[in-house]
């Protein structure tokens, strides 16, 4: 009886291992593929999710403004994400591949809102219920909703980091000059974007990251910086901060996603001693963009800007270790695109 017992635990303990085993994520070829996008209004009509479904990624991440919903309203608020929630081409997502992600201003609750803003905890509760986050997740009792997630694959791992730009954001400088820029860069030094503790989170994901991509995920956007909008760029010394952690850290192959311009572009920067350069894809947006784009600064641009409803498509060779980026629009139409071999 005793060898009966002896092994039915062993069979016990077996199972429970294989229920366990971490997921492997698939590959098209030797590609790794991720779709993202942002600025989403959950009243108007979303062309582009048939066309993002073609392409078959592993991931979709929101990247920003997921609904509007500029509310301390919590009822409305949550109305709001029931009517995205709902929306039948967005249920063929949730089916068909992983959804994660980040919020900006306008899911947040405030437009261009920051650390003073006084619904910001119940703005994250609704936001981590949209996002279906388990009751247990570390998220549901940390300040901010930024999180990491590892995706294996049977050549690599690639590594999503999402920033969360809101909950600790210091108070912007306004312009109050003629220029029509509506910001402009606080002092060297003065102020944050993450704050502290998530600074030392980011500092220990990505020293101790082991992927093969190391892709960061900011709702706005970190390289350019003439716009007078919200941007990193108001904030120099967390740029500084970001370019010098990307370097120490030794973490491999960083990409940075951003949205929340109304535009879609690509900005490319070289630090000094990096042996590739840094990419800033940003796409936006997914249901309504700036038609009435005419041109705007950004000595970091590479390629001509997309002011039509785009995603943002990244296929990365886990072989080669080369990412094809793609913006997409209705009809699956390859808007503009970067090859970046590293």
């Amino acid at each position: 009886m005793r060898v009966i017992f002896v092994a039915l635990c062993v069979a016990i303990l077996c199972c429970g291992c294989k229920t366990a085993k971490t997921s492997i994520y698939p590959l098209q070829g030797d590609d790794f593929v991720i779709a993202f996008g942002s600025c989403n209004k959950q009243d108007e009509e979303n062309v582009l999710w048939d066309d993002v479904l073609l392409n078959k990624p592993s991931v979709w991440i929101w990247g920003g403004d997921n609904i509007y919903s500029d509310t301390d309203d919590f009822r409305q608020m949550r109305k709001d994400y029931e009517e995205q929630r709902y929306q039948d081409g967005y249920k063929a997502i949730v089916k068909s591949m992983d959804v994660i992600g980040t919020w900006d201003d306008h899911d947040y609750g405030l437009g261009d809102g920051g650390v003073d803003w006084e619904m910001k905890e119940k703005a994250q509760e609704l936001f981590l219920n949209f996002m279906n986050v388990p009751k247990y997740d570390p998220r549901r009792k940390q300040e901010g909703v930024y999180s990491s997630k590892t995706y294996k694959t049977k050549a690599g791992d690639v590594k999503v980091i999402l920033l969360d730009t809101r909950y600790f954001r210091s108070p912007l400088t306004k312009n109050l000059g003629d220029s029509g820029k509506r910001y402009m860069p606080n002092p060297a030094g003065v102020g944050t974007i993450l704050g502290n503790k998530q600074w030392q989170w980011l500092t220990n994901e990505l020293t101790n990251s082991t992927a093969a991509f190391n892709i960061i995920v900011s709702s706005i956007q970190v390289l350019s910086n003439k716009h007078g909008f919200e941007a990193w760029g108001n904030f120099p010394s967390e740029v500084e901060k970001l370019f010098k952690l990307i370097k120490t850290s030794n973490a491999k192959r960083v990409i940075l996603l951003s949205g929340d311009r109304h535009i879609s572009e690509f900005s490319e920067i070289n630090i000094s001693d990096l042996a590739y350069p840094i990419i800033d894809f940003t796409s936006s947006g997914l249901t309504h963009t700036y038609e009435a784009y005419s041109g705007e600064e950004n000595p970091y641009r590479v390629g001509e800007v997309v002011k039509v409803k785009s995603f943002g498509l990244l296929k990365l060779n886990m072989k080669n270790y080369h990412v094809k980026m793609e913006m997409r629009g209705d009809g699956n139409k390859v808007l503009n695109q970067l090859e970046q071999g590293y």
